[in-house]
């Protein structure tokens, strides 16, 4: 109704990080309201409604609890819940998360927190790696990237730990067979992604 109305009066706003991409102008309006469901006490609330002035994304409807949040505070926090939504995605995709086949409700209560935990660990890690040399990202011909992914960073390291257990200094033993450095590095590369 509101969206539609060729009498609402839409006030442009510049988002200063539209996913990651820059400063990104929309078109807003915003007023308060009152949830009610029945047998439940009403909830006032303030709803915005987000308009891509250059059409690139649907018309969207953004609901706070607090009437008092300012409607650029609202698409702020909407806005910044991206990191949070692609980083539970990566977790559960590379590391099980939600995934765990546990039965008691305890063993799932600390599995979750422990693969977040071991999620942080990697993303920390591979940042105080490419602080100290430049890492090299693995490209797709459809998808050039400038930033790892998760996928890249938990590549990264096993590569680091792999490395270490492989190239541990032995006695000579007369199994040992030699492999080419290059055909190493390439088998270990396609390993790291593959595991």
């Amino acid at each position: 109704m509101v969206a539609g109305d060729p009498a609402t009066g839409w006030t442009p706003i510049t988002v200063p990080d539209w996913y990651g991409t820059g400063a990104r102008q929309v078109d807003i309006v915003s007023d308060t309201a009152i949830w009610y469901h029945t047998g439940r006490p009403p909830v006032p609330l303030r709803w915005v409604l987000i308009r891509d002035p250059r059409g690139q994304f649907d018309t969207q409807a953004l609901l706070c609890t607090d009437p008092d949040v300012a409607p650029e505070q609202i698409l702020a926090w909407f806005v910044r819940r991206w990191q949070v939504e692609v980083t539970f995605e990566e977790a559960r995709r590379h590391l099980g998360v939600e995934t765990q086949r546990q039965w008691a409700e305890l063993a799932i209560r600390r599995t979750t927190p422990a693969l977040l935990g071991l999620f942080a660990l990697v993303t920390l890690f591979t940042h105080e790696s490419m602080s100290r040399q430049s890492i090299r990202v693995r490209q797709a011909a459809w998808y050039p990237k400038a930033q790892p992914t998760f996928a890249d960073a938990l590549a990264l390291v096993r590569r680091e730990l792999w490395a270490h257990g492989a190239f541990r200094l032995s006695d000579n033993e007369p199994d040992l067979v030699k492999v080419p450095r290059g055909f190493l590095e390439r088998l270990t590369q396609t390993l790291c992604y593959a595991a």
